[in-house]
């Protein structure tokens, strides 16, 4: 599915009377329903970096940039609207959006430590076996992930810590590693 396809998505499960499991949690849906308040916070205050911004623009060849997700996710909620808007900066970058927990379950192949952590960008250019590979959190937030979860801390102080991490870091650190990869032939996890 395109962008659009997957805000107008969003919006049904929001609302939804009788939203699909998962959404029919209420934690769930809360959740959901601040992510998508944190998306459109980003998707009109979030500053691009020049640096990408030209390495985008310079990209000659078409590239499918599949992102991996769910509405759920709170991470996505952070670093899809940059994705987002630096994709929509050359028509030669098409973008598909699939669902983590639906067929083909694509993630499977993209496993992080053996496990569905998403989101997940997976850039693969026309004509070459290359796949360059992003998710799901930048390395800053992910250390702090880690060491929460070394420290046994509940998770509603986890995301209070991870939602902190990423308002201080307004997609600065997403944007250096997006540098990195779309400069180099590496993959990044």
């Amino acid at each position: 599915m395109d962008f659009i396809s997957y805000r107008h998505l969003f919006q049904q499960i929001l609302n939804d009377p009788n939203p699909p499991s998962p959404y029919d949690d209420p934690h769930y849906l809360n959740y959901t329903k601040l992510n998508w308040a944190r998306q459109e916070r980003w998707l009109k205050t979030g500053i691009l970096n020049d640096e990408l911004v030209t390495i985008i623009e310079s990209i000659k060849d078409e590239q499918l940039w599949t992102i991996i997700t769910e509405p759920w996710c709170g991470d996505a909620a952070h670093t899809l609207p940059f994705m987002h808007r630096l994709s929509d900066l050359n028509s030669l970058i098409k973008v598909d959006y699939q669902l983590r927990d639906e067929e083909p379950f694509l993630i499977n192949q993209y496993l992080t430590n053996g496990s569905k952590s998403i989101p997940k960008l997976i850039i693969t250019e026309t004509g070459n076996n290359d796949v360059k590979v992003w998710g799901p959190r930048p390395a800053g937030c992910q250390q702090l992930y880690n060491q929460l979860l070394k420290d046994n801390v509940d998770m509603e102080e986890k995301k209070i810590a991870l939602q902190q991490w990423y308002n201080a870091d307004k997609g600065v650190s997403l944007q250096k590693e997006l540098i990195t990869l779309l400069s180099d032939k590496g993959k990044i996890f």
